[in-house]
């Protein structure tokens, strides 16, 4: 499957029908699943043999919709996710642990700056923030002795800075340390991480992939390249006998293509419960099958609405990768040579009071804690997502209390446009 072109994944990966069985992925809507032995079930327990006992672990619905996104991305197993946040969360906490250290860029956004620079740091975990242009040697500097991951998105919302992901990768790399990407704007139809080094890449699921605003949901990937017994010490939760699940040893039982996904089943799902329910699988994976279709368009209209917002008078800044004025271009060239998103971030004069005063105007976007849909919907960060944040943490971060972040839909751009001339007008 992994051989065939992107498109055609989008649409048959994950789950492939046998005779006289149901054509689309069957919503299998139960808790629980009945053998016939308590020694059947026991081997499920023990890991000996694959099957579902219950919901909260595992669940066939989730499972073809998570072997899908893998095969987009081109890893070796996924997981889904209640939510983006919880992808993230899993991700980081399956290898870290009171006493670690994480090296995160600062350019991400603010619910994932808050969870690991507030939430993890009360569960003994800390971070260092480094700037996503952060020189090799500036990289270097950051990590630990205690240093487990490191962590970025390739597009950061809503800064849209672009993550040099070859660089951070070898950083990551030379310090016996995997980097983690989250990949929610660009989805593996404009950017795959793990071709360009990327070791876990995970999704807020409910962004583009899903597309249409109908179910929230997270998924997490292991590309499978990640050697942890090479690093055995650095990650015990791996490497080491777990004696909270039969004293098995992930990265001995599962290789590196399965320990990790296989850990974060059934140790964090089995104790966080963060579980996708299967009904928004199955809405997830009709969004995952227009997918390719979408992108383009989203990244047509993304760039017709940054070139106009360029132009205007009443505009001071705008960030979008695939403008060639934007300080990200030839990054954004390099890693998604068919353009990234549709969001595009803007400042206007005026700060805060002329951003508020400026969505109340539109008549096609609508004000929405949301991003990455089929319909246009905008916000102004500082009053809303990244209201956690201090006015110098959002300057750090690449967001000024004026900026707006627009998500271009899937409408006409003629429509749009003529949407943010009157507004601004």
């Amino acid at each position: 499957m992994s051989q065939q072109k992107i498109g055609t994944r989008c649409v048959q990966a994950g789950y492939t029908p046998k005779n006289g069985e149901p054509r689309q992925i069957p919503i299998i809507q139960s808790t629980t699943f009945k053998y016939d032995t308590s020694e059947d079930m026991g081997k499920l327990f023990d890991l000996e043999a694959s099957g579902y006992f219950y919901t909260r672990l595992q669940n066939p619905t989730n499972d073809h919709v998570a072997a899908k996104i893998a095969a987009l991305e081109g890893g070796t197993a996924a997981m889904l996710t209640s939510s983006g946040q919880a992808a993230n969360f899993f991700a980081l906490f399956n290898i870290c642990e009171c006493g670690s250290h994480i090296v995160a860029s600062s350019s991400i956004y603010g619910g994932t700056f808050n969870l690991i620079a507030v939430t993890m740091a009360k569960m003994g975990i800390e971070v260092t923030f480094v700037s996503p242009t952060a020189t090799d040697e500036e990289l270097d500097a950051a990590f630990k002795d205690n240093t487990r991951a490191v962590f970025g998105e390739t597009i950061a919302n809503p800064a849209l800075t672009v993550l040099d992901i070859e660089k951070f990768a070898n950083a990551a790399h030379r310090h016996g340390v995997p980097l983690i990407v989250d990949n929610t704007f660009p989805t593996p139809v404009n950017c795959r991480p793990i071709e360009w080094g990327a070791d876990i890449v995970t999704h807020s699921t409910t962004k583009y992939m899903d597309g249409h605003g109908a179910g929230v949901g997270g998924a997490i990937v292991d590309s499978g390249k990640f050697d942890w017994m090479a690093h055995a010490d650095k990650f015990p939760g791996l490497c080491q006998p777990d004696d909270s699940y039969h004293g098995i040893t992930y990265a001995d039982k599962f290789g590196k293509e399965g320990a990790f996904i296989t850990k974060a089943t059934a140790q964090l799902m089995r104790d966080f419960g963060s579980i996708q329910s299967p009904q928004n699988a199955f809405i997830l994976n009709l969004g995952l099958e227009s997918l390719h279709v979408r992108m383009p368009k989203h990244v047509e209209n993304g760039l017709a609405v940054a070139r106009f917002l360029e132009k205007h008078p009443k505009v001071v800044k705008v960030s979008y990768p695939g403008l060639e004025s934007d300080k990200y271009y030839e990054l954004a060239k390099k890693y998604m040579p068919n353009g990234g998103c549709g969001v595009v971030s803007f400042e206007l004069e005026g700060g805060r009071s002329a951003a508020e005063n400026f969505m109340k105007k539109l008549k096609l976007a609508a004000i929405e804690t949301h991003v990455a849909d089929a319909r246009t919907c905008c916000l102004n960060p500082a009053t809303s997502t990244h209201r956690q944040m201090t006015d110098e943490q959002l300057s750090e971060a690449g967001i000024p209390a004026g900026l707006v972040r627009m998500s271009c839909g899937l409408e006409d751009k003629e429509d749009l446009i003529a949407d943010l001339e009157q507004a601004l007008s």
